[in-house]
């Protein structure tokens, strides 16, 4: 067997391309999300490539490719069979293993467009599990109607590098599973207003997206699987620049308008568009002239926007890093643009606006439908499966917390490294600090206890217990005089306080992210002190806690030391007699 040696080279190598971009969904997610989750963001990125590769492996590549049906390929456990030109439409241009790995690196990327939009509160073995299954039963079937031969390909249905095979299955996957996840604690205010929570590393975010558009010419022009003519030549050519003509030109449209919706040019949310670009021209980047690109980037640029905008404030489904607006609306986007804008290469029937008429438009829109609802409905199924065994999602204490620890046992992602100052409230000034709920009474005590924590001492050996505690209390100045009202009330006069600067909450402020209100600042703060023994100390806590709670991560914090011994200068008094007059 012969074998074109430029073909080989071309495949590996866009191949390896592909593959790079797990690092940069893996920087671009991490960066969208806050740093207590780092560690989580990333491992999930290893582990649904890591995951994928022997799913791939064992059945996905044989339900992909292992003979022309209209449904399936075949089932041939660890590719152990022919691919011939008689049987499946694996080309012969090069050896099995080249293809295999080019199509294991796609399978993957459909794989791990999940993990940004389900971010900061699903269970890591809940997510081991679904991205077996997307591997090994979603991305292979449908991957088949559209590109093994199989019903959609046999219609004439076009999608030459994945918006609606990788994208739009790995998109639509991420709202079905944000959707039955429920928003991350802190997303919505009591009234379902949807308040900013800040990525922590924007220049994560944005390598990442550096890193992923410049693997998507490996992703786009390595989709000719072939360098050995000069139509492919042609045809990979063409797919470059139209790749990197929709990108930009979505880039800039996002920036424009984010800059006259907003007041300024969001971010985020520009780069988010260079993606929605790139997801966007995925599918016609080999039949649309740049013209057509120069189009399809358009839209998407806007899109992206009124996309991530509708999920926050409408659909109040909490994406994260816009994986649902970016992937699965400018999948379908890009799958539709191809049936009004094909000028009819590569043998695609031309579009809409070319002269083509609506035949190839239905033909996309079939093609997008029926992809879809077959994703959908398994992954409902599996989802519920694995809800009702493993558990979507972690306990609110963990979620709060940060998975960070609890599910890896990383203190931090960033152990000896400061990215931030830290106040005494432990609350970042980029960090979202609404629990959800702001009635003391309807409150659980997880939300309590993340609003106002509590460090209590050891307890002393009973002899040496004087029964006597100080109670150190930060909190917001505002709530000075209600505290000091209740520590009355429980039997407390006597007090000192001094001023501090803590991260607090902005009433009212007109700064946004992504399109929502970012409420967090550095405020004033009061450190209140009080030394107390006949009032138990409990009893102290308890009207703290009920007083300075307000629903949001930094209301405050209590300390509580064990005392050993007081006196009273004035009269010489000691321990319990020496309080007498401040409890």
């Amino acid at each position: 067997m012969h074998f074109e040696m430029t073909t080989v080279a071309w495949v590996l190598i866009c191949g390896a391309l592909v593959y790079f971009m797990q690092a940069g969904f893996a920087l671009c997610e991490a960066g969208l999300t806050r740093a207590k989750n780092t560690g989580n963001i990333l491992m999930k990125n290893l582990m649904d490539f890591c995951i994928g590769t022997p799913c791939y492996w064992f059945i996905g590549f044989g339900l992909m490719f292992a003979g022309t049906g209209k449904f399936i390929g075949g089932f041939d456990p660890f590719i152990r069979g022919s691919y011939t030109a008689a049987n499946s439409v694996v080309p012969q241009t090069m050896p099995l293993w080249c293809y295999v790995i080019f199509e294991t690196v796609f399978c993957a990327t459909a794989a791990t467009i999940v993990s940004g939009s389900m971010a900061e509160r699903t269970n890591f073995k809940a997510y081991c599990v679904y991205s077996a299954v997307i591997s090994l039963i979603v991305y292979p079937v449908t991957g088949h109607w559209a590109w093994g031969g199989g019903w959609l390909a046999q219609l004439g249905f076009h999608d030459f590098a994945g918006s609606t095979c990788v994208h739009m299955v790995g998109g639509t996957i991420a709202c079905l599973g944000a959707a039955m996840l429920g928003p991350r604690i802190g997303k919505y205010d009591k009234n379902g207003k949807a308040r900013a929570i800040p990525g922590h590393n924007l220049t994560a975010m944005a390598l990442g997206v550096f890193i992923l558009w410049f693997c998507w010419f490996g992703f786009n022009g390595g989709s000719t699987v072939a360098m050995n003519s000069d139509s492919a030549a042609f045809e990979a050519s063409l797919a470059f620049m139209n790749t990197n003509l929709a990108a930009a030109v979505a880039t800039v449209v996002a920036m424009l308008f984010t800059w006259f919706r907003y007041g300024k040019p969001d971010v985020s949310m520009t780069f988010n568009a260079s993606l929605a670009g790139l997801v966007a021209i995925t599918a016609g980047c080999d039949a649309v002239t740049p013209v057509g690109a120069f189009f399809i980037g358009l839209v998407s640029g806007f899109l992206v926007v009124f996309s991530v905008e509708f999920f926050d404030n409408i659909a109040k489904i909490d994406d994260p890093v816009g994986a649902v607006s970016v992937h699965m609306v400018n999948g379908i986007w890009g799958t539709i643009a191809v049936g009004l804008f094909s000028a009819g290469y590569n043998g695609v029937g031309k579009g809409l606006f070319y002269g083509g008429g609506f035949h190839q438009l239905g033909l996309q829109l079939l093609g997008f439908i029926t992809v879809q609802a077959y994703a959908f409905i398994v992954m409902f199924i599996a989802f519920k499966i694995i809800d009702k065994t493993i558990g979507l999602r972690v306990p609110e204490e963990i979620e709060i917390d940060g998975l960070d620890y609890a599910e890896h046992g990383l203190v931090s992602a960033y152990s000896g490294f400061a990215i931030t100052d830290v106040t005494d409230m432990e609350v970042s000034a980029n960090e979202n600090t609404d629990l959800g709920e702001d009635d003391y009474a309807k409150a659980s005590q997880a939300q309590i206890n993340a609003a106002v924590k509590v460090n209590k001492e050891a307890p002393l050996p009973a002899d040496l217990d004087t029964g006597i505690h100080k109670v150190t209390i930060i909190c917001r100045l505002a709530k000075f005089d209600a505290l000091k009202k209740a520590l009355n009330q429980v039997g407390v006069t006597g007090m000192t306080m001094s001023q501090v600067m803590g991260s607090g909450i902005e009433r009212g402020s007109t700064t946004k992210y992504r399109g929502a209100v970012v409420d967090s600042t550095l405020l004033p703060k009061v450190k209140v002190e009080v030394v107390v023994g006949n009032v138990p100390v409990d009893n102290v806590i308890e009207a703290a806690k009920k007083t300075l709670y307000t629903g949001h991560i930094g209301d405050g914090k209590i300390f509580v030391y064990n005392v050993s011994k007081v006196v009273k200068v004035r009269t010489g008094e000691e321990d319990l007699k020496a309080l007498a007059d401040v409890e």
